[in-house]
């Protein structure tokens, strides 16, 4: 049986300005993803994501990953109360318990990804990108540059 456990850390390679607004107030763009809405993130430090996911320069650590992950699910389900989230490791294999939006090309295996996920629960729903503000999160995570080291 495969382990739901979130990762120690997520990473989130992207802009600085945009990291700084998730840092500072835990803003975060939901983007359709098959029939959900969907934030992913990597779960490995690898400076070659910088160029994977151009234009990145900056990245967004998130150490206490529990908490962070439960407020996330939280914030999301007060902005889309009729919404079902869940979470966990992307599949490269193409076969994840969770469904096929938990499954990519194997090409794609060096993001290392944990994707959250939220489908309606009301059929017909449109999907457009939705913007979730969750409040300051610099007590467990912090921005980093593309040349820090993490040992």
């Amino acid at each position: 049986m495969q382990d739901y456990q979130r990762p120690p850390t997520l990473h989130r390679y992207g802009q600085r300005a945009d990291l700084e607004l998730a840092l500072r107030e835990g803003q975060f763009r939901l983007v359709p993803h098959g029939p959900c809405l969907s934030l992913s993130f990597s779960s490995a430090w690898d400076q070659r994501l910088f160029d994977v996911l151009a234009p990145a320069d900056c990245c967004l650590v998130i150490h206490h990953t529990e908490a962070f992950g439960e407020r996330l699910h939280r914030a999301v389900q007060q902005l889309l109360p009729a919404w079902a989230g869940i979470d966990g490791a992307i599949d490269y294999a193409g076969r994840s318990p969770l469904g096929p939006i938990f499954c990519k090309d194997p090409a794609q295996k060096i993001l290392k990804e944990w994707m959250f996920a939220w489908r309606p629960t009301t059929p017909g729903t449109s999907l457009h990108p939705v913007t979730v503000r969750m409040g300051n999160l610099e007590a467990f995570a912090e921005l980093r540059a593309r040349d820090a080291y993490l040992a």
